[in-house]
C-alpha cells in the first residue's frame, strides 16, 4: 500500500508543476506581446499593436518632428516668419527640445527627420523605448545623392550628373550604397528620388531631378527605389525609398519653386505623371511626397484626385503619404484654401496624406476633428498602419540602434568611392572640342593656370550636402594637379562665394594669363547647401536669369584677350545660357555636380585617361527667353521663327561628344505591325576614330498622324554600349505596345493605328539620327 500511495502521489507534483509552468507562461506571454514576436507576420503583428494603441498613439505615429540639435539651433538663428517662408530650417514656439522629450517618451512622436548624428538617433530611439508600448522611432533624411548632410558620407554625383549617365543599373547602386551607409549612421528613410519633370532651368532644383524626358525619368526612378528598397525591404540593408514631388513642381508658372501650374489632363499624363506611374508600378515605393505647388487651381497636399483616385486606386500605390515641409499648413497661410490650420489638416488628411511634417498641433486638431465627425478614426487606422508595418518590415523593433563600431566599415568604403568616381566620368559631358585641344597631351603645355570660383571648393557636392572632410573629396584643381605630368601649374584663387569674387585675384589672374600656355576655368553655380547663404542654385535658389552669375562673364572675357587656348569646366545644378562660351572657347566640359570624386573624373577626361561619354539630359538654351524649351515639343513650337535669335536651343536633349566618332546605320523593323505585338527595332553602331569608347545609343519614336498633336519625337530606349576601335555591334531593342498610345486632351488613353517614324542616334537632333517607318495597325 504504501508504494501504491507514493505511486498515486506523483501526478500530484507533476500536476502542481505544469499548473506553475502555465502560470510562468501566462505571465511570459503578457511580458512580451504578439507585435513584439519577430516570429509573427507582420500583419498579424500590425493588427496586435494597434489594438492596444489609444487614439492619441494612432494619431502620434503621423506625426514627425526636427531633430533636436537642428531645433537648438534653429531657436539662436532662425525667426518664425523665416521658418513659415522657409523649407530647410525649423523650431517649435513655445516648445523647448526637452518637452520633444518628454513627448517621445510618452510615446507621442512617430517619426524624426534631420537627425546628423548616430548618437542623437540612439538616443531618441532609447527615449522611444521607454514610451508605454515601445514604438521604434522611423528616421527620414534628405538623402538625395548620398547620405549627403551626414559629414563623412560617400558623395555620389547630383541627380541630373546621374542621368548623364543614362546608365540605371550604375544608379541602381549607388543607390543600394547609400541604404547601406544611411542604416549605418542610424537612418530608415530616404527622401527621394526627385522623379520630377524638369522644365524650367529657372527653377533651382534642377540638379534634383534626372531632367527633362519622362522614359529616362522613369528608368532613373525605378533604379533609385530598387537601389533603396532592394526587391523587398531588407531588415539591416534597405531603407524605405519616397517617390516625390507629385506633381509639376519642375514646370512652375514662372520658374519658381511652389508656383502654380496649369495643364491640360493629357499633357499632365503624358509628361508629369509618366515616372510617378512607372516608378510606383514596378517598385512599389513605401512613401510619397505631394509637391508644394498647385496643379489647375487645386494644391498638391489637398489633392485627392491625386494622391487617392490616381496614385492608389489606379498606380497601385500601397504605401504611406508625407507631406513636405509644412506644407499642410500652407494650404492656409499660402494658398488660401481653408480658413484655420486646423482646418488645412483635414483637407490634407482627408485627400491621403498620411504623416505631417513637421511640428506640434498635428495630433490636437486631428482629435478634435475627429471628435467633431469630420474625420473618421478609420482613416487614422489606415495610416497609423502602414507607418506601423514599415517600422516592422525595416526590423526597427528587434534592432531600433546603430552600432558606432560599424560606422567606419560601412560608410565611404573603398567600393562605394569607386561607384561614386564612375557616375562622374560617365556624367560628364563634353560640349565643345574645337580643334581637338582635348585631351590634353602630356608635355605639351609647359604653363597651366587654373582659376575660377570652383576651382577648388566644395561646388562639386551640390545640394543636399553639409561639410565633408577635406581628404574625403577632391576638387577640380586637385585632380589636374594629380595628372599634369609635365607642367607647372598655377593656380589663382578668385574666391568661391559667386556673389563676392576677389577683384584683387581675378586682375591677378588676368595678370598672368599672358605668360601662360593653356588656360583652365571652373565656372559654373553653387548649390552647396553648407553655403546656404551665398549658394545661387538649389533648393529655392530660382533665377529670372540663367547666364554665369556675377563676375564670371567679365573674367573669362578679359582671359581671352590674352589670346591663349581655354577650356571651360562648368560645375553647375542647372542648365547655363552661355552662347558666348560656345562660340570663343576652345573647349567645354559639362561636369554638373560631380561628388566626391568629380575633381579626379574631370582631370582624367582632360587629359584622356578618360573617354567622354555624358549626354544631356536636359536642353540647354541660348537664352532664358526660349524657356519653355525641351526636344518634345509640338509640332507646331517653331512654325514661327524668334526676330532676335535662333529657334534652336544651344545644346539638345541626349547631346555629348566624345574622343572618337561613331557611325549609325541600317535602321530596320517591320514595315506593318498588329497593335499588341512587340516591335524588334535593330540598327548598326560602328566606331570609327582612333580610340576605344563607349557610346548612349538613343531610340525615338514619332506618332506622324494623329487626332490629339503629338510631340515630334519621343525617347523610347536608351541603352550605353562599348566599342573598340574600328568595332562594330548591333543592337536591338522590343518596344510594347504602350509606346504606341498616348492620353488624348480628354485624358483617356488611346490607340489610333497608322504611321510612326523611329529614330536612332546619339543624341535628340534629327540632323544626327537614322530613320524608319512602321505601320501599326488596330
Amino acid at each position: 500500500m504504501k508504494i501504491l500511495k507514493e505511486y498515486r502521489s506523483v501526478p500530484v507534483k507533476w500536476g502542481a508543476i505544469l499548473l506553475l509552468l502555465c502560470f510562468f507562461s501566462s505571465g511570459y506571454a503578457q511580458q512580451k506581446p504578439k507585435y513584439l514576436d519577430p516570429q509573427q507576420p507582420v500583419s498579424e503583428r500590425v493588427k496586435d499593436l494597434m489594438g492596444r494603441m489609444s487614439l492619441d498613439m494612432k494619431i502620434a505615429q503621423m506625426c514627425q518632428y526636427v531633430g533636436l540639435e537642428h531645433m537648438r539651433d534653429a531657436e539662436k538663428n532662425i525667426t518664425e516668419k523665416e521658418l513659415l517662408s522657409g523649407h530647410a530650417r525649423g523650431f517649435y514656439k513655445g516648445l523647448h527640445s526637452s518637452g520633444v522629450e518628454r513627448m517621445v517618451k510618452q510615446g507621442l512622436i512617430g517619426s524624426f527627420l534631420h537627425v546628423l548624428t548616430i548618437e542623437e538617433a540612439n538616443h531618441l530611439q532609447k527615449l522611444a523605448e521607454e514610451s508605454p508600448l515601445k514604438i521604434p522611432l522611423l528616421m527620414g533624411i534628405d538623402a538625395i545623392h548620398g547620405n549627403g548632410l551626414i559629414s563623412g558620407s560617400t558623395i555620389y554625383p547630383s541627380p541630373i550628373t546621374m542621368a548623364s549617365t543614362f546608365a540605371p543599373d550604375l544608379i541602381e547602386e549607388s543607390f543600394r550604397q547609400t541604404a547601406l551607409e544611411m542604416r549605418a549612421a542610424g537612418m530608415h528613410w530616404a527622401f527621394s528620388p526627385n522623379i520630377e519633370i524638369a522644365r524650367d532651368p529657372r527653377w533651382g532644383r534642377v540638379g534634383e531631378t534626372f531632367g527633362e524626358d519622362p522614359y529616362l525619368v522613369s528608368q532613373m526612378g525605378i533604379a533609385s527605389v530598387r537601389g533603396l528598397q532592394m526587391d523587398k525591404l531588407d531588415k539591416d540593408k534597405s531603407v524605405l525609398a519616397c517617390v516625390k514631388h507629385m506633381a509639376g513642381g519642375g514646370i512652375g508658372n514662372n520658374g519658381t519653386n511652389a508656383s502654380p501650374v496649369e495643364i491640360g489632363e493629357g499633357e499632365l499624363r503624358n509628361v508629369i505623371l509618366a515616372p510617378f506611374k512607372a516608378t510606383i508600378r514596378q517598385t512599389q515605393p513605401f512613401s510619397l511626397m505631394p509637391a508644394h505647388n498647385e496643379i489647375n487651381g487645386t494644391p498638391g497636399h489637398a489633392d485627392k484626385w491625386l494622391l487617392t483616385e490616381v496614385a492608389r486606386n489606379e498606380y497601385g500605390f500601397k504605401g504611406f503619404i508625407i507631406s513636405d515641409w509644412m506644407d499642410m499648413e500652407r494650404l492656409s497661410q499660402t494658398h488660401r484654401i481653408a480658413a484655420t490650420i486646423k482646418e488645412a489638416f483635414q483637407i490634407s488628411v482627408d485627400a491621403g496624406v498620411d504623416m505631417h511634417m513637421h511640428g506640434p498641433g498635428f495630433l490636437e486638431s486631428i482629435k478634435e476633428l475627429i471628435e467633431e465627425g469630420k474625420l473618421s478614426e478609420e482613416r487614422i487606422n489606415k495610416a497609423c498602419e502602414k507607418i506601423l508595418e514599415a517600422k516592422f518590415m525595416l526590423g526597427l523593433f528587434e534592432n531600433r540602434y546603430a552600432d558606432p563600431e560599424n560606422l567606419s566599415e560601412t560608410v565611404f568604403t573603398e567600393a562605394h568611392q569607386q561607384t561614386a568616381l564612375e557616375i562622374a566620368r560617365k556624367g560628364v559631358v563634353l560640349l565643345k572640342n574645337k580643334n581637338n585641344i582635348l585631351p590634353i597631351a602630356v608635355n605639351k603645355y609647359k604653363n597651366i593656370l587654373v582659376t575660377g570660383p570652383n576651382a577648388d571648393n566644395q561646388s562639386i557636392m551640390g545640394d543636399w550636402v553639409f561639410d565633408q572632410p577635406r581628404s574625403n573629396y577632391q576638387t577640380v584643381l586637385d585632380g589636374i594637379k594629380m595628372l599634369s605630368e609635365g607642367s607647372n601649374v598655377n593656380y589663382v584663387n578668385v574666391g568661391w562665394n559667386l556673389r563676392d569674387l576677389n577683384n584683387d585675384s581675378i586682375a591677378k589672374a588676368i595678370e598672368i594669363a599672358d605668360k601662360m600656355d593653356l588656360i583652365i576655368l571652373a565656372l559654373g553655380e553653387d548649390s552647396f547647401r553648407q553655403h546656404w547663404k551665398e549658394k545661387t542654385a538649389g533648393e529655392n535658389r530660382d533665377r529670372m536669369d540663367i547666364t554665369l552669375w556675377g563676375k564670371q562673364q567679365y573674367l573669362i572675357e578679359e582671359l581671352k584677350k590674352s589670346g591663349k587656348p581655354i577650356v571651360v569646366v562648368l560645375v553647375n545644378g542647372r542648365p547655363l545660357a552661355t552662347p558666348w562660351l560656345e562660340e570663343n572657347v576652345d573647349a567645354i566640359l559639362e561636369a554638373w555636380e560631380p561628388g566626391s570624386f568629380g575633381g579626379q573624373a574631370v582631370a582624367e577626361i582632360l587629359y584622356g585617361k578618360v573617354n567622354p561619354s555624358g549626354k544631356l539630359p536636359i536642353t540647354i538654351p541660348r537664352h532664358v527667353g526660349q524657356i519653355p524649351i525641351y526636344y518634345y515639343h509640338k509640332p507646331s513650337q517653331y512654325s514661327h521663327a524668334f526676330i532676335d535669335g535662333a529657334k534652336e536651343p544651344l545644346y539638345d536633349f541626349g547631346y555629348g561628344l566624345s574622343y572618337t566618332h561613331f557611325q549609325y546605320g541600317d535602321l530596320t523593323c517591320p514595315e506593318n505591325l498588329q497593335y499588341g505585338d512587340p516591335l524588334r527595332v535593330t540598327f548598326t553602331v560602328e566606331n570609327k576614330g582612333e580610340m576605344a569608347g563607349e557610346e548612349v545609343v538613343q531610340l525615338y519614336l514619332r506618332d506622324d498622324f494623329s487626332s490629339t498633336t503629338r510631340p515630334v519625337k519621343l525617347l523610347v530606349g536608351f541603352r550605353r554600349i562599348h566599342l573598340g576601335k574600328g568595332e562594330k555591334k548591333t543592337v536591338a531593342f522590343s518596344l510594347d505596345k504602350e509606346v504606341f498610345g498616348y492620353y488624348d486632351n480628354k485624358g483617356k488613353f488611346v490607340f489610333e493605328p497608322g504611321s510612326f517614324t523611329l529614330m536612332a542616334g546619339g543624341n535628340s537632333r534629327s540632323k544626327d539620327q537614322i530613320f524608319q517607318k512602321v505601320m501599326v495597325n488596330n
